[in-house]
């Protein structure tokens, strides 16, 4: 799935807030990241295999934008009904094999996916000092690590640690759809 028309959370726009609980046990919230002046908000799972694809890179993103105020965070919230792989038990076994360098957190109600207006996962909302939303999608233009030509995020974040405008603020996400609870679409 590749959203090719910008929908969701309007560029610029403040980050709903929320409580979600983490692989961690911790519960966090936007306040849990204030002293970070750039979050970066990824809607994720274990189980899409472009999740996968881009994950060591997200990995190695989070870990060469920690000391410059970038925190990372995953947020599953994909129902488990049809997706055993992406339940919560799951979620903390990966984020251990992984090594994530991030919290990965659980939206079992997917109120925190309908209120930042994601699609896929992954899906990326980075956000300011603000929490104003200024970029917005994929993370580089490749499935295939060794077919990047464009690494539209790192170009946001680099942009945002400069205290600049990114120069890209919207690159279509690509990934696998978010599986919504059917209620959701009543």
């Amino acid at each position: 799935m590749e959203l090719t028309q910008y929908q969701g959370l309007p560029m610029g726009e403040r980050a709903p807030d929320f409580s979600l609980p983490g692989v961690d046990g911790s519960t966090y919230s936007l306040s849990s990241f204030k002293d970070k002046p750039i979050l970066v908000v990824a809607f994720w799972c274990n189980h899409c295999p472009y999740v996968q694809a881009w994950e060591d890179r997200t990995i190695a993103m989070q870990k060469e934008f920690a000391g410059k105020g970038v925190q990372f965070m995953a947020i599953n919230p994909n129902e488990t009904e049809g997706y055993p792989e992406d339940d919560f038990p799951h979620m903390v076994e990966r984020a251990k094999a992984k090594g994530y360098p991030f919290p990965y957190l659980r939206d079992e109600s997917q109120k925190v996916a309908e209120a930042y207006g994601g699609v896929c996962t992954p899906d990326f909302f980075v956000f300011d000092r603000n929490r104003r939303l200024r970029y917005r999608g994929r993370l580089d233009d490749s499935k295939d690590p060794t077919g990047v030509k464009r690494r539209h995020m790192k170009e946001a974040l680099d942009a945002l640690v400069a205290g600049k405008d990114p120069p890209v603020t919207f690159a279509p996400p690509m990934g696998c759809s978010i599986k919504w609870k059917s209620a959701h679409f009543k």
